[in-house]
């Protein structure tokens, strides 16, 4: 049996997941006396890390091709490898391993939460993480703090937030630059928004009809859902160094979609310079700040 944790004040209620994950199970709104989601409803535990509300992206964010990737140390390069964490679903590593794993529970009110992951550990990454959930008048402050425990690597990560998808759903925010991508979802090719306006997701607002999975780079932090459906305006913010932003959907059809504040472009670690991502030596931390919040739709 999941056990879950409840978060709730007057605006909000939002469940906790430690064993998934240290996810957020479900956030809803209260509005007219009813819960509206706010992130995707929750399934129950039979679901496991894939049907939750938002995942925690920990020592990075997506995939990583060729096996693993190079960091140069000290004048020389060394292959670091990773092999396959989700076989059935990825042929690449995936997102780290923080949420395919139990955190413990550190302390917790009816306003709060503290997890700890003590023993992160995904090729040569060794880490712990702590993540603190808090509610405020309806908002969810999220904070994930990494601290590097093992050799000077180049750490990443980030959140995972699911959405309702309906076909009113209208999403805005502002970016620079998306990466366009291959069959295997990894990318090819940077262009700038200004001169491809219809990849201007942002300021267009409509998810496409097709498939999204783009990283959007030189995000500035603030992003607008519109839910006419569910009468919900929710407002997503992050801090630096969240600044890209991947979305996801498989389709028109689908009744969800991902927007994830991360610190790196899919592949960050084999692309030139690895952007996006931080050096930690030991013992040297990553701090990450995400927030959910919601207005009701037109206010």
């Amino acid at each position: 049996m999941v056990a879950l944790l409840e978060l709730e004040d007057d605006r909000s209620r939002v469940r906790l997941v430690p064993d998934l994950g240290g996810a957020i199970a479900d956030m809803n709104a209260k509005l007219s006396g009813r819960l509206i989601p706010v992130l995707r409803s929750w399934d129950g535990p039979q679901t496991g890390w894939i049907g939750v509300g938002s995942n925690i992206l920990v020592p990075f964010s997506n995939r990583i091709s060729g096996g693993g990737f190079y960091f140069n140390q000290g004048g020389r390069a060394t292959f670091h490898p990773i092999h396959p964490n989700i076989k059935t679903l990825d042929p690449f590593p995936l997102h780290g391993d923080g949420f395919l794993k139990s955190w413990q529970v550190v302390s917790n009110s009816s306003t709060d939460a503290i997890l700890r992951l003590v023993k992160g550990k995904i090729g040569d990454f060794s880490y712990e993480a702590e993540v603190c959930y808090f509610l405020s008048s309806g908002t969810l402050s999220v904070t994930l703090t990494v601290t590097n425990k093992g050799i000077k690597l180049p750490f990443g990560g980030g959140f995972h937030p699911w959405f309702p998808r309906f076909p009113d759903t209208r999403l805005r925010f502002d970016a620079e630059t998306v990466w366009l991508e291959d069959k295997l979802h990894l990318p090819t090719e940077q262009i700038a928004l200004k001169d491809y306006p219809e990849w201007d997701i942002g300021s267009l607002g409509f998810l496409p009809n097709g498939l999204i999975n783009n990283a959007f780079t030189g995000w500035d932090g603030h992003a607008k859902l519109e839910q006419k459906s569910l009468g919900l305006t929710v407002e997503i913010t992050a801090q630096a160094p969240l600044d890209n932003a991947i979305i996801y959907s498989p389709d028109c059809h689908a009744n969800f979609f991902c927007f994830e504040p991360v610190t790196h472009s899919v592949d960050a670690h084999n692309q030139p310079g690895q952007p996006g991502l931080a050096i930690l030596d030991k013992d040297e931390t990553m701090t990450l700040k995400m927030k959910i919040g919601w207005l009701p739709y037109g206010s």
